[in-house]
């Protein structure tokens, strides 16, 4: 891939981001205008903008990179991301618009009038959404290493700087023009290189992935691997290796990997002869159809059963508690604006969702490389110059880095503005446009930070667990505070700590430690099974063992979430 083309089409993107984000700096004026676009924002584009934050680089690169190493199984992360927002249409989106609230904080201190629970919703979002920030600087990382060769840390600079001077420029005003103008690039950089790989594919034959047959290079490979990984040769085949095989070190000498298993260390480079079997990665079936296709496939390790409806319930209740998508609503002019822009953008995700499985079906064939690799993330990025070929190839892929960057500004974008507003409000204590712009500025360094600390993690497994975490905790909040009169202050905070922190240590145990197998690490790696239901049972009996807690205005409030706009009973006060 053209380092060159790459480095154009990047820099480009940052460039109209920052230049987008200035025309909103010029109407951006007052705090409700950095807070929620004085709520005056059309569905159209509302719904592109929110289309924008919510397609993050787990969908952009990672639902690809799980569907190509795991199977189509992996189409449960971009259904769940899509019919999480029908959930949030049926339950909370008027009545959560009609509490005139900024945040969720300010909702859960509206509803409960306690302190305590405004903190620790406080607390929950911030945590989420940094988070949610650390996988989309490190895809920034990805992209531009794999693309131009430069180090990993400078990508998630860029976007961390571009980010957080738009947040700081014009808050809300700023991002949503950023963010729905980069929904569409985010969707032609998908689409366009899709109809040029068919056609490549259809010139070639139409090579099928059916029959069971495993993954061969199609052309002389160097792989370099990015860890140590454990992998099975069915065949033997004749690798030149520059580092350490089966604890051997080797300076570019010829080695013969006979059938069985063997070890790879981290920073090894094997050149591998075209039409060689692909050694099969413990945990990653192997075969192009047979394996790959298997429903239940369970992510390569677990329980496939618990697995995968674990991975539905994250998915399908965590969008309503995630801070960066729950904050739209509060922008649109009423509840009626607030359902129509779910509704476009249910249309939005299903149009872009189209494109990552020809990519996974395609780098199956064309870049299996990737499995040996461990970067499968990267298929989206790889696979238009290597089938395509040439200079148009070359500005494919190009096409593709852009676009890639343009998801990890939209979504970085929206997750810093929410976690600001809830730092200078309830953490910094700094009220008015100055405090926001400092809160703004740590909301953005402090994932940089991360990104930096932590490495080998896959995009899509750190956002779904940032999606249980919302989940077990935001979800039992809104839902039972929206729809149950009886909800205390007591039992909110004891189920959302109970669901959203059992949830949230239990996921970062399993980002820390290597990947295994068995009851316990299903459980810990995908908690929303059991987190959910926790949070649920925990707030309901709370609850109800504290009921003299109900705040003495409840009937009021529940009125207002849910009486009709026309009657004038929300709250459209601004701090």
């Amino acid at each position: 891939m053209s380092s060159t083309y790459s480095a154009v089409f990047v820099a480009l993107v940052l460039a109209a981001a920052v230049l987008i984000g200035g025309y909103g700096l010029r109407i951006s004026r007052t705090t409700s205008d950095f807070y929620v676009a004085s709520r005056t924002v059309s569905p159209w584009w509302n719904a592109s903008a929110i289309g924008g934050e919510y397609l993050s680089a787990a969908s952009f690169l990672g639902v690809a990179g799980l569907i190509f190493a795991y199977g189509p199984d992996m189409l449960w992360y971009p259904i769940g991301y899509t019919v999480g927002y029908l959930v949030l249409l049926a339950l909370v989106a008027a009545p959560l618009r009609r509490s005139g609230a900024y945040t969720v904080p300010d909702f859960a201190e509206a509803r409960l009038e306690s302190r305590r629970v405004r903190r620790m919703a406080s607390v929950l979002s911030v945590g989420i959404g940094w988070l949610y920030l650390v996988p989309q600087l490190q895809g920034a990382g990805l992209t531009l290493t794999t693309v131009t060769g430069a180090p990993g840390w400078l990508g998630a600079l860029l976007v961390s700087a571009v980010v957080a001077v738009n947040v700081m420029a014009g808050g809300m005003r700023s991002i949503t023009f950023v963010q729905a103008v980069q929904y569409w690039l985010k969707l032609t950089a998908l689409a366009v290189p899709v109809i040029f790989l068919v056609l490549a594919w259809r010139d070639a034959g139409t090579p099928s992935l059916d029959g069971g047959k495993p993954a061969v290079f199609s052309n002389d490979t160097n792989v370099t691997v990015q860890a140590t990984v454990d992998v099975e040769v069915r065949s033997p085949v004749t690798v030149f290796v520059n580092g350490v095989l089966d604890g051997r070190p080797h300076a570019g000498t010829q080695v013969s990997l006979g059938p069985g298993q063997h070890r790879i260390s981290a920073g090894a480079t094997l050149d591998f002869p075209a039409n060689s079997v692909v050694p099969q990665v413990k945990g990653i079936p192997a075969d192009t159809n047979a394996a790959w296709a298997q429903p239940l496939g369970g992510e390569g390790h677990g329980d496939p059963f618990y697995v995968t409806y674990s991975l539905i319930i994250a998915t399908f209740l965590g969008t309503m508690g995630l801070p960066h998508v729950v904050v739209r609503f509060y922008t649109n002019p009423n509840g009626r604006q607030a359902r129509r822009t779910t509704v476009v953008v249910l249309a939005l995700l299903g149009a872009f969702y189209l494109f990552p499985p020809a990519y996974a079906a395609l780098g199956r064939l064309y870049t299996p490389e990737l499995l040996l690799t461990g970067q499968t993330d990267a298929v989206v990025l790889v696979l238009p110059s290597t089938l395509v070929g040439g200079t148009l190839g070359e500005l494919l892929g190009a096409l593709v880095a852009g676009g890639a960057f343009a998801a990890f500004l939209s979504t970085s974008s929206g997750l810093t503005l929410s976690v600001a507003g809830v730092l200078s409000q309830d953490v910094l204590l700094l009220r008015g446009l100055r405090g926001f712009r400092v809160a703004a500025f740590f909301a953005a360094i402090v994932p940089f930070g991360a990104a930096l600390l932590v490495s080998g993690m896959s995009l899509a497994d750190v956002v779904g667990l940032a999606f249980a975490v919302a989940a077990s905790s935001f979800c039992p909040l809104l839902l039972l505070g929206i729809w149950w009169r009886r909800l205390t202050p007591f039992g909110a905070v004891a189920g959302m700590l109970a669901g959203g922190g059992l949830a949230l240590v239990a996921g970062l145990v399993t980002l820390v430690v290597p990947p295994g197998a068995g009851l316990v690490y299903d459980l810990l790696s995908r908690p929303a099974a059991w987190s959910v239901p926790l949070g649920f049972a925990v707030m309901i009996v709370g609850s109800l063992l504290t009921s003299r807690g109900i705040p003495a205005s409840v009937n009021r409030t529940m009125v207002r979430l849910h009486a009709p706009e026309a009657l004038g009973l929300a709250d459209e006060e601004t701090p």
